[in-house]
C-alpha cells in the first residue's frame, strides 16, 4: 500500500488489489494501515481507525480511513449529502455507443453480489452513475466514472448488465481473464472537505502499470 495523506484525523492510502478494506477474517488494509500508525506515531494502545467507504477486494485504489469517531461521524455525513466527489477509471468490454452517459437503475443485493431489480422490490436501491469514455480501442473503451450514489458492486452491475462488463469481472460476466487476477477497476480521484479544518483536498492517482501496458497493446487499434 502506499500512503498518500495522514494528519491526526485522516489516512489516505492507495490500495492494491488482492486485499479487502476491512475483514474480521483474514489480512486487511485497515490491519496493515492501523499497523504503519502504531509504529508511525509510536501508539501503545489500541488504534482507531475506520473506513469512510470501501473498495472491493479485487479493485484498486483511493480509500480514505478515519482516525477518530468524530472524524469518523462527519466523513459519513458528507457521503450522505453527496459532499464528496469520486471518479473511477474502468476497461470495459466493448465499445460504448455514446461518449458519455447516466446510468440509473435499482439494485438488489444478494450475499456477496448485486443484481438489477424493479423499482417496486421491497429491498431495491437507487443506483445512478454518469460516464464519460476517455479512450475507444477495438473491443474495448476506458471510461471515468463519477459515483451519484455508493451500492454495493454498482459500477461493476451497472456496465455488466449493458453487456459492458469490466476486464477480469469473471463474477460479472467478463470474457477476457488477464493473468493479473484484478478487475480493471481503479479509484482514481476524490474531493473530500476535512472533517475538522473544512479545507477541500483533492487526491488523485494514476492507473496500476499493467493497465497502461494493456490498453498502450491495444492503442494501435483506436477507431
Amino acid at each position: 500500500m502506499e500512503i498518500l495523506y495522514a494528519d491526526n484525523h485522516l489516512v489516505i492510502v492507495n490500495k492494491p488489489f488482492g486485499i479487502p478494506t476491512e475483514s474480521t477474517e483474514e489480512m486487511s488494509l485497515e490491519t496493515l494501515v492501523k499497523l504503519w500508525v502504531k509504529e508511525k506515531y509510536d501508539k501503545k494502545g489500541e488504534v482507531f481507525l475506520r473506513a469512510a467507504h470501501r473498495l472491493d477486494k479485487s479493485a484498486t485504489g483511493i480509500v480514505v480511513f478515519a482516525k477518530t469517531s468524530k472524524a469518523l461521524e462527519r466523513l459519513h455525513e458528507s457521503f450522505r449529502t453527496r459532499q464528496v466527489q469520486k471518479t473511477y477509471l474502468a476497461l470495459v468490454e466493448g465499445e460504448l455507443k455514446e461518449a458519455s452517459g447516466l446510468f440509473e437503475d435499482y439494485l438488489l443485493r444478494k450475499e456477496y453480489r448485486s443484481s438489477i431489480c424493479d423499482e417496486a422490490h421491497p429491498l431495491a436501491k437507487k443506483a445512478v452513475l454518469s460516464y464519460k469514455v476517455q479512450k475507444k480501442l477495438r473491443g474495448y473503451s476506458l471510461v471515468e466514472i463519477d459515483l451519484h450514489t455508493g451500492r454495493y458492486h454498482q459500477i461493476r452491475i451497472q456496465f455488466s448488465s449493458r453487456g459492458h462488463p469490466i476486464v477480469n469481472d469473471a463474477k460479472y460476466g467478463a470474457s477476457r481473464i488477464e493473468k493479473t487476477h484484478h478487475i480493471a477497476l481503479h479509484h482514481t480521484k476524490i474531493q473530500i472537505v476535512h472533517p475538522v479544518s473544512k479545507e477541500i483536498l483533492t487526491f488523485e492517482q494514476r492507473i496500476p502499470e499493467d493497465w497502461e501496458d494493456f490498453i498502450n497493446h491495444f492503442s494501435r487499434f483506436l477507431v
